[in-house]
């Protein structure tokens, strides 16, 4: 007979080693976050001490979550951790939580066990709400959760300084919660019961595949292949070199338009974001609507690559990929679209080409895009002078970051979503997570080059020069957005956490030429790959050709269109793209530009 004893150490165990293992990345992910050497520490010495304030000491998860702390001195000293400065509270406001709790804990306990049904959807199984001490145990740790995050927001201080504790102290919220560990978790355990143990050793499995993969499975990727499932829009690759390799995309109609239509996607993504299925894909749109389209598929920088900067980048790579396209169809200028990074790259290069008086591009389109710095939402809390200085002298010599460190970071900003919700289901109730094509992508993670890395992090998010006109210098041309007066079509998405709407709309200030703002409903991706035919969402549309400095007076004035920003879109670039012409029968241009290999290429495969 096997006694519990011989799979509840087991498996508690390697719940734990999960769990050191998230640290540990997060701990790489934030090697400078802003606190981690309050105490005098170097910055790599203790990266994860801004988060340990709230911390068990013991590491363990207390059993009605976590537990309260403290409402004296020592508060403000946690909350100092959090900030890497002394932070002061709010005497009165503190008060003010302090009998609020001790109310809500003495009705709680009137209640009595029977009487607490979180609402919580961590907490909204029957196991949870049928199980008087699952539900009284969710109930504490959420009114604990509550009354902590209302302590952080009595913090006094400046903007940034309130943001750096809040989102410190919702990470442990977030890591702490009872759902998270199997010894408090009602559902898991009703499921282990159930299938006589055979969740948890699923669970196990499912743990040891994601430490050898070394990242948490958010779908089954073992059902999608680059180019077989995913990325399979027809085309040829017709161009390469050490940074990336331009595809060109079959036409899909008997006739084309004359001036081509080039992307330039994120290279801290693989551009297949934008070629999932036929069903969403962009890149297949463009094509239906008549453009000849191309795409830069970045490589995956390898110690090739460590020495790389931004000026390659844009020189070798948007100004080669723009140019190259020209030299293919023989088109006098070309219309582009930049997406995120990519936006950023696409804005920097035609700045190069205006102060070269070089007009190759005739429009251009920014999806979720910063140029303006100025709002960067919650990735601000990373940033400061310390982190950035910190970045720099790691890749002074050159370098690559790990892409899986950047991936954690972003997961890190959503922590239930996209880290405690498949540690739960994958590890402690033994499920499989569904296949899924964009967390498939999600999961596909890119390395960056460390010198480009750390110059994007001073010049864009510390210093915010790119906006600041002749500040920066890039290629050997000064920066100027007021040369760059070609039209420009802007998109952003109104819940982006990534580039806030008020970052994406602040690009409306920069360009002096004829201009268009469309804000999409939904997040960074789901906002932007939102296919026609799918009726989803709305969009929404300003007066024409007025553009308020704050982006909320344009939201005030817009009005809502349902379903997709994309026909909106292809109405706003066909007249940009010139006559038709016969559509080409072939890929490349003769001897000089030959199909090199087919759609999606080699680069896109290699994995970090």
């Amino acid at each position: 007979m096997t006694s519990g004893k011989t799979t509840q150490p087991a498996w508690l165990q390697a719940a734990t080693d999960i769990q050191n293992q998230l640290v540990q990345q997060w701990t790489q992910a934030a090697q400078a976050f802003p606190g981690a050497s309050a105490s005098g520490a170097g910055p790599t010495q203790d990266p994860f001490a801004v988060f340990k304030a709230f911390m068990p000491q013991n590491g363990a998860a207390h059993p009605f979550g976590m537990p309260m702390p403290s409402m004296g001195a020592g508060l403000g000293d946690m909350f100092s951790q959090a900030t890497g400065q002394r932070v002061s509270l709010d005497p009165a406001r503190l008060l003010e939580i302090q009998n609020q709790y001790l109310k809500d804990v003495a009705g709680l306990w009137n209640q009595g066990q029977g009487g607490n049904k979180p609402s919580d959807r961590r907490f909204a199984d029957a196991a949870w709400t049928s199980n008087p001490v699952a539900a009284y145990t969710a109930a504490v740790y959420l009114l604990n959760a509550r009354t902590l995050m209302a302590m952080a927001e009595a913090v006094e201080g400046d903007a940034k300084t309130r943001a750096r504790v809040r989102f410190a102290v919702q990470q442990w919220i977030d890591a702490s919660a009872p759902s998270n560990f199997l010894a408090f978790n009602a559902e898991a355990q009703k499921k282990a019961i159930e299938t006589q143990g055979e969740s948890i050793a699923k669970g196990v499995a499912n743990l040891l595949h994601d430490i050898k993969q070394g990242h948490v499975s958010m779908t089954d990727e073992s059902v999608f292949e680059v180019g077989k499932n995913v990325a399979t829009t027809e085309g040829a690759v017709v161009f390469e070199n050490e940074l990336f390799q331009l595809i060109e995309y079959k036409s899909l109609t008997a006739k084309v338009y004359e001036r081509p239509f080039l992307l330039v996607p994120p290279c801290i993504n693989k551009f297949y974001i934008l070629d999932l299925q036929p069903t969403n894909s962009f890149i297949r749109y463009s094509v239906e609507q008549g453009n000849r389209t191309f795409v830069v598929s970045w490589r995956n920088p390898d110690e090739s690559l460590a020495q790389a900067t931004w000026d390659d980048y844009i020189e070798n790579a948007v100004i080669k990929a723009i140019t190259t396209t020209q030299d293919i169809t023989g088109a006098k200028d070309i219309n582009a679209l930049g997406f995120c990074v990519g936006g950023t790259m696409l804005g920097t290069a035609l700045a190069v080409l205006a102060g070269r008086g070089e007009e190759r591009v005739n429009s251009a389109t920014f999806l979720t895009t910063l140029l303006d710095f100025t709002d960067t939402g919650i990735l601000d809390v990373f940033i400061d002078d310390n982190f950035v200085r910190m970045r720099e002298m790691q890749f002074a010599s050159g370098g690559l970051m790990p892409g899986r460190d950047l991936a954690t970071t972003f997961s890190f900003l959503r922590p239930n979503d996209l880290v405690w919700n498949y540690v739960v289901g994958n590890y402690l109730k033994g499920e499989s997570p569904p296949p899924f094509d964009l967390l498939y992508w999600n999961s596909d993670a890119t390395n960056l080059p460390g010198p480009y890395y750390a110059w994007y992090l001073r010049n864009m998010y510390l210093e915010n020069n790119l906006v600041k006109p002749g500040k920066t210098v890039v290629c050997g041309q000064k920066v100027d957005f007021r040369k760059v007066k070609l039209p420009v079509y802007i998109y952003g998405s109104r819940e982006d956490h990534i580039v806030p709407i008020g970052g994406a709309y602040a690009g409306t200030q920069l360009f002096p030429g004829k201009k268009r703002f469309v804000m999409g409903a939904s997040g960074h991706i789901a906002g932007v790959i939102n296919p026609p035919a799918a009726g989803k969402r709305s969009h929404w549309i300003g007066p024409a050709g007025k553009f308020p400095a704050d982006v909320n007076e344009w939201i005030d004035s817009a009005t809502e269109h349902k379903g997709s920003w994309w026909t909106d879109w292809a109405a706003w670039l066909k007249p940009l793209a010139g006559k038709q012409i016969p559509a080409p029968k072939a890929y490349g241009k003769g001897k000089a530009f030959t199909a090199i290999e087919p759609a999606p290429g080699r680069y896109v495969k290699a994995k970090a």
